[in-house]
């Protein structure tokens, strides 16, 4: 997934000693951390849609047509996957403009900058995120 392979594209932000959370630098860091995802998952779209333009052959074959289908079905839910991501990203990117990047939706503590690494959109806290989780799995049993 595109979002792995920011680890690869980024050095993590060092913060320095007594330096104040989601600063200007800390939040240029993560807009343009966003900012990448977003235009990858952008152009990774685009290029399925034209592969798939450019593809579309009819085959008299029904096990060919249904292979060619069900690539296209398996294809559509990635991207389906990644335009949700890109609504995230949209989000995120909101509340950098907004100030309120890196604080828990849930408690308003900060989410940290290491947690922002590793998921740039994250809206909780790692023990709201866990407790979140807890409750959704005791509902699905």
């Amino acid at each position: 997934m595109a979002e792995d392979l920011l680890h690869k594209q980024f050095p993590p932000y060092i913060a320095e000693e007594g330096e104040e959370y989601m600063n200007a630098r800390q939040l240029a860091h993560f807009r343009t951390i966003l900012a990448t995802l977003k235009g990858e998952l952008a152009g990774d779209i685009e290029r399925t849609v034209h592969t798939m333009q450019d593809e579309a052959t009819v085959f008299a074959d029904p096990n060919d047509r249904a292979s060619q289908e069900s690539d296209i079905a398996l294809e559509l839910r990635n991207r389906d996957r990644e335009r949700k991501l890109i609504k995230k990203i949209d989000e995120a990117i909101a509340r950098i403009d907004a100030e309120e990047y890196g604080y828990c939706d849930s408690c308003g503590i900060e989410i940290g900058l290491k947690r922002l690494e590793a998921r740039p959109t994250a809206t909780l806290c790692i023990d709201c995120k866990t407790l979140e989780e807890l409750r959704e799995k005791q509902v699905a049993k």
